[in-house]
């Protein structure tokens, strides 16, 4: 009888833990549905994390070089540490004194709370005029500083200017391992985040404006642009765990934002990136899904930016909010239609015509009913750019006549060619370009692609981040190639996809697949010409360029500016504290910023009231009579003229763009239809009439200091007018 109960007592036994069984094989047989790789050895474990760690240090190291070389290269260009304040402060020009005079405002403010209220309703500035200057000039880096400086208590170890500067020359090593970081997740070698770092260097003329001008809006922003890039490019790999994919997505929604705060042009080359990321949707070369996470960030940063810049209008009536839901209202009107199929065919094209016309349409819906100012002069920039129109304006042609919106030089080119970026780009361009059509032909053609692409295919064209980068590139070299401060958005990403190409095995396979080669093994040659290449390049690089960057660093230039030094001087000394200050705008960016003093106008070009007060204040170097000058002037309370001898007698190397040469254009004193003929004017150009101190001149203005470069006249506040 026990053997006979042995059984069932045995079996009651294994059905109690059965449904905990179950559940276990259930899931086993889930996850056991992906392919799970099998778990590498601890020497090959040990390789990744040396190569990764190796990478790291090498990337934060360039970002650090990098950043202590423009230090040390600001310092011996200006004898930055051997000045007093005021000459330091000096070497802020034109708009950036502007931006650092409300960094110092902010410091000075009795709490944070104060200096932002005062910053957000100033009528210390302009006079007659009261500005939010935190939304109008985007002093969001600015304010951030202050905290910083105040709250790290750095007020008792450093500088405010050094500071300042530290913080922007930070941000660009920041961008320097940024793209390190992209050209490394393309190409799988850090070894290409070191040529890109190089080339950049190397190319800085055409890469960074940070010697030029230090607090420009881009030289904050594009750092943290640079790191959206490289999240983007991690998410948009195939190969992504689940972790690495949501932190690129965590850094590429903080990027973004703060993109989009820093920076008020940053939506439209946001805009850029949108259609960039369509296009790739478009060649079904990316799963769906990534591209509409990357469309919802760009829907966050845009309103979440409206609320925080006090509900600024330009970024609800901005071509990417259109075309961010115009994606979204396409995906939810989109058919589900079996792949390959002629109906699926024209249901793309369909979907393509219909986003680019329900963009267009809640564009011009938007711009209807959202309240906003529209920027008439950069649409009228454009038209007379593209030779659409014909204009005398004065703004207009000055915006025309400056260097950053003209085609680029051949010198440009040549500077690429001679440090061989331009040649390794062109070459690279050209192989993911045509291998991506590939790809696409394959799509049309109903070949399936792989899901995972080996060495050995040689199709490079089939990873998704690669084409988002080529498509991204094409659209910024293009507008590069028409407008040349572009430059500065294009070259690093030239530096970035050159070095990505020439480190990169799958390049070359490619390549070779193309010319079938048959005597070496393809796959060997590839991996020695992907270290090759780049390590022959980098030793030139060295020996040609190297001692080239030590010179720079080696020289003492002098930045000396005695007659700016002697006028801010007798205005802190002489001038009445009320006094409202006339000239040029970017004079009067450096008086705001040394001496505190109110001015008539500001160097900015996104108000269109700052650019008609500009032109208006300009007419002083004009051919207009003392009482036309003197009405002007009163009508913006101005008590006090500054003529600049630099722009009354400018030798202008481009002819016809002078300050004096446009002001006769758009007064009527040249008709330049008729060979520059000069028309009759009963008056002299009043910059140098004013000069000479006589009737009527001296009826309205006197002159109350002057030296080589500068002349200050005191505007009579009663006047007697005679016929």
């Amino acid at each position: 009888m026990a053997e006979e109960e042995g059984p069932p007592i045995e079996l009651r036994q294994r059905k109690k833990p059965k449904s905990s069984e179950n559940k276990e094989s259930a899931k086993e047989e889930k996850i056991n549905d992906a392919p799970v790789p099998e778990r590498a050895p601890k020497y090959i474990l040990f390789q990744r994390f040396a190569k990764i760690f190796i990478g790291c240090l090498a990337a934060v190291t360039s970002g650090m070089m990098y950043a202590l070389y423009l230090s040390a290269y600001h310092e011996r260009k200006f004898w930055f540490s051997n000045r007093q304040e005021l000459e330091r402060e000096i070497t802020f020009q034109g708009d950036s004194a502007i931006y650092y005079s409300y960094y110092k405002d902010m410091l000075k403010a009795p709490s944070f709370e104060r200096g932002v209220y005062e910053l957000t309703h100033n009528n210390k500035t302009v006079s007659l005029k009261t500005i939010n200057a935190v939304q109008q000039m985007s002093l969001y880096p600015e304010l951030m500083a202050s905290v910083l400086y105040q709250a790290t208590g750095s007020n008792e170890i450093i500088d405010p200017v050094y500071f300042y500067i530290g913080i922007v020359f930070g941000l660009q090593g920041i961008y320097v391992i940024a793209l390190f970081v992209t050209s490394w997740l393309m190409s799988g070698t850090w070894l290409a985040g070191m040529l890109t770092v190089a080339w950049f260097i190397i190319n800085r003329v055409d890469t960074t404006r940070i010697e030029h001008s230090i607090p420009l809006r881009e030289n904050w922003a594009l750092p943290y642009f640079a790191c959206q890039v490289a999240a983007l490019t991690g998410y948009l790999k195939s190969n992504l765990n689940s972790y690495g994919e949501r932190f690129c997505y965590l850094l590429m929604s903080a990027s973004t934002y703060t993109f989009v705060m820093v920076w008020e042009y940053s939506h439209y080359l946001l805009f850029l990136q949108a259609v960039s990321l369509f296009l790739l949707h478009s060649f079904s070369l990316e799963q769906s899904d990534k591209v509409h996470e990357v469309y919802k960030i760009y829907i966050f940063s845009l309103f979440l930016g409206y609320l925080l810049q006090f509900e600024n209008s330009a970024l609800l009536v901005s071509p990417l909010l259109s075309l961010v839901v115009a994606l979204m209202l396409a995906k939810c009107l989109q058919l589900n239609v079996k792949k390959g199929t002629f109906v699926a065919k024209i249901m793309k094209v369909i979907n393509f015509y219909l986003v680019c016309t329900l963009t267009v349409t809640l564009n011009i819906v938007m711009k209807m009913f959202v309240p906003h100012k529209e920027n008439g002069h950069m649409l009228k920039f454009l038209e007379v750019k593209f030779g659409l129109n014909m204009t005398k304006n004065f703004t207009m042609n000055w915006l025309l006549c400056q260097e950053s919106l003209q085609a680029p030089s051949q010198d440009f080119f040549l500077r690429l060619t001679q440090s061989s970026l331009l040649p390794f780009y062109i070459l690279v361009l050209i192989i993911c370009f045509l291998s991506m059509i590939q790809v696409i032909f394959r799509r049309i053609n109903d070949k399936s692609l792989k899901e995972t692409v080996t060495l050995e295919d040689g199709r490079i064209g089939e990873r998704p981040e690669i084409i988002y980068h080529v498509i991204h590139t094409i659209l910024l070299g293009s507008l590069a190639m028409i407008i040349e401060g572009l430059k500065y958005l294009w070259t690093p990403y030239v530096c970035m996809l050159a070095a990505f190409g020439v480190c990169s095995p799958e390049l070359w396979m490619t390549l070779f697949r193309w010319l079938r080669l048959r005597t070496v093994h393809p796959v060997l040659l590839a991996l020695i010409l992907s270290m090759a290449v780049p390590t022959i390049i980098g030793l030139s690089l060295w020996k040609e360029f190297f001692p080239r960057l030590m010179t720079e660093l080696m020289e003492l230039q002098e930045f000396y500016d005695p007659d700016t030094v002697e006028l801010m001087t007798w205005i802190k000394r002489q001038a009445p504290v009320a006094a409202v200050f006339a000239g040029s705008p970017q004079l009067m960016g450096v008086i705001k910023l040394c001496t505190g003093w109110m001015v008539t106008s500001l160097p900015l070009y996104n108000d269109d009231d700052l650019l008609k007060r500009n032109e208006n204040i300009y007419q002083i170097y004009s051919k207009r009579s003392a009482e036309d000058i003197y009405k002007i002037l009163t009508s913006y309370k101005a008590s006090y003229l500054i003529v600049e001898d630099a722009i009354c007698n400018e030798v202008g190397t481009m002819r016809g763009c002078r300050v004096k040469d446009l002001l006769d254009i758009a007064n009527g004193h040249v008709v330049c239809e008729e060979g520059d003929k000069l028309t009759y004017s009963k008056h002299g150009r009043f910059c140098h009439e004013v000069k000479i101190n006589y009737s009527p001149y001296v009826n309205y203005f006197t002159r109350v200091y002057w030296n080589r470069s500068y002349f200050v006249y005191k505007i009579n506040t009663v006047i007697s007018f005679q016929s």
